[in-house]
């Protein structure tokens, strides 16, 4: 600045100068003169070199950060791009997400809908075999009772066939009775035996017996209605006994039949039941007994 100023004033003083003076001076003060202008163009031109140097190097400090603001801008920019495609993934994760809590969803919807019918089924099921259940064990407790008044009436055979013996041979002992007193004798006295009275007296005689015989008889019939089977021969009696038997054995399978009901409705495994006997053939068996006992008194 000072040699600018200088310079400055040196163009001043020697624009103030006209040529007049300048030809007036000599040769000593324009060497003079010109030697101290040469010296001020000196300083100005290193001054001015100066200035360029710090110039130059506040250019090149100016670049440095320039290129180092290229570079930060570079690394936010790929940065930049790095999150927008994360975003992107992000969000097609999220659209995937959403639909795949659509559909299971639906899929709950639709298995909770499953599981209800199934539900409702097994209970419509588990009430069915309750009902079977309890129609087994009426059908049980029928059997049960039937297979003990067999028994019941099994035992009383002995006593019931005796009682019909001493019932049957007290009629006759009473039907000679009464043609004794009628006629005196085995002989009558009245008449021969090939004579009409006596034949028509012997008639009589014995279809009064005939007719003592067959009342007592029904009444014991009556008497014993529900027992008609015990004064059966001893071949039908074989089988009657049989068929006791088969019944005590279906008696204890449905006993097991039950068991078996009965703890597979505990467990909640009601699918399997039981291949042996079902209710269907012991109704079918409970059908049969009235013929069977019908043709044991035929």
């Amino acid at each position: 600045m000072m040699a600018k100023n200088s310079l400055e004033g040196s163009k001043e003083d020697l624009s103030k100068i006209s040529e007049e003076e300048m030809l007036r001076w000599s040769k000593e003060e324009l060497v003079k003169r010109l030697r101290k202008v040469e010296n001020e163009k000196m300083n100005l031109m290193v001054e001015h070199g100066n200035l360029m140097k710090d110039v130059n190097r506040r250019l090149q400090l100016h670049l440095h950060e320039i290129r180092g603001l290229k570079e930060v801008n570079q690394k936010l920019q790929d940065d930049n791009q790095e999150l927008r495609e994360l975003c992107c993934f992000l969000d097609d994760d999220r659209q995937k997400g959403k639909k795949l809590s659509r559909e299971w969803q639906r899929f709950g919807r639709h298995t909770a809908s499953v599981m209800w019918k199934e539900v409702g089924m097994y209970q419509q099921k588990l009430k069915d075999l309750e009902a079977r259940q309890e129609t087994l064990l009426r059908e049980n407790v029928e059997l049960k009772e039937m297979v003990l008044m067999l028994d019941e009436e099994r035992s009383g055979a002995g006593s019931r066939s005796s009682i019909d013996s001493q019932a049957s041979l007290t009629n006759l002992n009473g039907g000679s009775a009464t043609r004794d007193v009628g006629d005196g004798s085995s002989t009558s006295s009245t008449g021969s035996a090939g004579s009409p009275d006596h034949h028509h007296h012997h008639l009589h005689h014995h279809k009064a017996g005939d007719s003592k015989a067959g009342a007592m008889r029904r009444s014991m019939d009556d008497l014993s209605a529900p027992l008609h089977h015990r004064s059966i021969p001893n071949g039908l009696n074989d089988s009657s006994s049989n068929y006791i038997r088969q019944l005590e054995t279906k008696v204890k399978l449905l006993e097991d039949d039950n068991k078996l009901l009965s703890q597979q409705s505990s467990t909640g495994d009601l699918r399997t039941l039981r291949k042996g006997l079902s209710p269907y053939h012991s109704e079918s068996q409970l059908s049969s007994l009235p013929q069977y006992q019908d043709a044991l008194q035929n």
